[in-house]
């Protein structure tokens, strides 16, 4: 006899069937292998000492402050710490308690089932401005379609194609600016029946840019604003596209002066409900989810929202991350703009570990093998 310690991240699904456990063992033994770290926050003290026990009670334990046992402070913050069916269960047991815990019940249903799909999508960028922040992925029209080729060659699913830069401080263009850059490249893929070897995504929040390109085929709007134009969201919702819902706070040309979360999490998924909740009104059938790395937020912001995509995951909606060769690479490791790749992987593929599913970058080639890595890692 020998023992093998395995590490949490392995695939147990996989694992258990090459046992060959019984299919409802699967299942249930693959649920108590996924480990759920919930921070509860402004917590009634009296609702921290019943769902301490309630999760004692279910084999799940509840981290809270010192003095919470006499109820030293009236409300505290704590950390659920459960595998998934003691996350169920306790969520049952919630819904009969006071203090709030019905519903907290109802927000810890929503973490329960999270897919963890590893069908992970790249969305390679074009850019028809001369002005985005990382000079090579600029192209013109016929450059611009042999780029695209080459990174459908190289396992792109998605191309995401823009003609203004949203970098911090840009200056803004007219729609009627932009619609002049991109039209040659969109007239192009359209001529060429792009659409039918790829999904075309357009990186634009102007109405009538996006109208010429649902038109030419473009199947993904890229709204850096989330939707805040009501035109932007009929247009989606009367084409069928897909609507990348994206997290900024301010503008491009604010949005880095001076950017406070009290909770980065919080404030993002905030946003998402909102703007899902419009959707939804407005007839928007699918959605994915972005939570706008570098759009006003700071490095630790930053790294919270890739550390924490799980958060996100209780929407139930793809989640996209673009942290690209950007700067925040910078403010860890000292580099320029084109030697930000080995840092835009690492961001990425930590992403992709905790529940992303789309990644967009520049390089299409360097990020499909580092997926097809980390998959088999994952096994």
């Amino acid at each position: 006899m020998y023992v093998e310690h395995l590490s949490c991240t392995i695939n147990l699904k996989t694992a258990l069937q090459k046992l060959n456990v019984d299919v409802g063992g699967v299942s249930i033994l693959h649920d108590k292998g996924q480990i759920h770290l919930i921070k509860i926050v402004d917590l009634h003290v009296g609702a921290a000492n019943i769902l301490k026990q309630d999760a004692l009670s279910v084999g799940a334990d509840l981290a809270v402050p010192r003095g919470t046992v006499t109820a030293l402070e009236p409300r505290v913050d704590a950390i659920l710490i459960a595998n998934e069916r003691q996350l169920q269960l306790l969520a049952k047991k919630e819904k009969a308690q006071p203090f709030g815990l019905k519903l907290l019940a109802s927000e810890l249903e929503r973490y329960c089932h999270q897919n963890n799909s590893l069908e992970i999508e790249v969305m390679g960028i074009i850019n028809a401005n001369d002005d985005s922040f990382y000079a090579q992925s600029r192209f013109k029209e016929a450059q611009a379609v042999e780029k695209i080729e080459m990174m459908i060659l190289q396992g792109a699913a998605i191309i995401d194609i823009g003609g203004v830069s949203s970098r911090p401080n840009s200056l803004k263009v007219s729609a009627a600016e932009e619609l002049t850059r991109v039209r040659p490249i969109i007239d192009m893929l359209y001529a060429q029946r792009m659409h039918d070897k790829v999904r075309l995504s357009l990186d634009s929040y102007e109405p009538l840019v996006i109208a010429y390109a649902l038109e030419k085929g473009f199947s993904i709007i890229n709204d850096i604003t989330g939707l805040a134009n009501d035109e932007v969201a009929r247009l989606c919702a009367s084409y069928e596209a897909t609507a990348v819902i994206m997290h900024m706070k301010g503008n491009p040309q604010t949005m880095q002066t001076n950017p406070h979360y009290d909770s980065v999490l919080h404030e993002v998924g905030q946003f998402f409900e909102e703007r899902l909740e419009k959707a939804e009104k407005f007839g928007i059938k699918k959605t994915i989810l972005d939570t706008g790395i570098g759009f006003g937020k700071r490095l630790e912001d930053n790294l919270a929202l890739i550390t924490h995509q799980k958060h996100f995951l209780r929407f139930g909606k793809p989640l996209l991350v673009g942290a690209s060769r950007k700067s925040m690479i910078d403010q860890v490791v000292h580099s320029e703009s084109d030697e930000r790749l080995s840092g835009t992987l690492a961001l990425h593929l930590k992403a992709i570990d905790e529940g992303a599913t789309i990644v967009r970058v520049h390089d299409v080639k360097e990020h499909m093998q580092a997926i097809t890595m980390w998959q088999a890692l994952r096994g």
